[in-house]
């Protein structure tokens, strides 16, 4: 299988991403060795910490069994960045069809932010098998069958406000996998990374893989 659909397949197996920000470097590592720690293999680093290109380039040294991504990608140059420190695939809150085009030309899935159904439509005639409903709060479950309506091949992952209580709901809904963010920063202030790798747990526990 070529390196690309491994990944998304991997991305769906998986089920939960780690969507990791931190206001320093080190406060965005601890909380993706939390996650990982915790059992959750696919770890998606924005791009709005600082240093993101060099916690990936360390995660994929460090971790190379886990899908380390790139995430908050505006655009093309900041996608070449990520995929030249190792980055397995790049996450964008909108769809860009210039990052969706140098994606493609290294063949390194793009998962862009999309909230409607003419926003998917687009950015799958630009490649992307993936797509993030972004933010997931804005929405419920159900959005996902609506969407399959008109849209039966799209494959969605909606972020922003999933946590432990609805996630399962996302996923019974149709939802290919999660992405899972506030939820790791909130335990990392209450009991650092300990209490990020028992949130992890907690998440994967959680997960039925039916």
């Amino acid at each position: 299988m070529f390196k690309g659909l491994r990944t998304l397949q991997k991305l769906a197996d998986e089920k939960i991403t780690a969507v990791v920000r931190g206001d320093t470097p080190e406060e965005a590592e601890a909380i993706a060795v939390g996650c990982i720690e915790g059992g959750v293999k696919s770890i998606e680093v924005t791009f709005t910490t600082p240093g993101a290109d060099d916690i990936i380039r360390s995660l994929k040294k460090e971790h190379p069994e886990c899908l380390t991504g790139a995430g908050s990608v505006l655009d093309p140059e900041t996608a070449r960045l990520a995929m030249l420190a190792g980055a397995d695939y790049v996450v964008s809150p909108c769809f860009d069809k210039e990052t969706a085009m140098i994606c493609n030309r290294y063949h390194v899935p793009y998962i862009p932010g999309c909230m409607t159904v003419k926003e998917m439509k687009e950015a799958s005639e630009y490649g992307a098998d993936l797509i993030k409903l972004f933010p997931g709060n804005h929405f419920a479950p159900g959005m996902i069958k609506a969407v399959k309506g008109p849209l039966p091949t799209v494959e969605i992952m909606p972020t922003g406000g999933v946590n432990l209580e609805n996630m399962q709901d996302w996923l019974d809904a149709g939802a290919a996998a999660v992405g899972v963010g506030s939820e790791w920063n909130k335990a990392y202030k209450s009991h650092g990374q300990e209490g990020v790798r028992q949130a992890a747990e907690d998440f994967v526990s959680k997960l039925d893989r039916k």
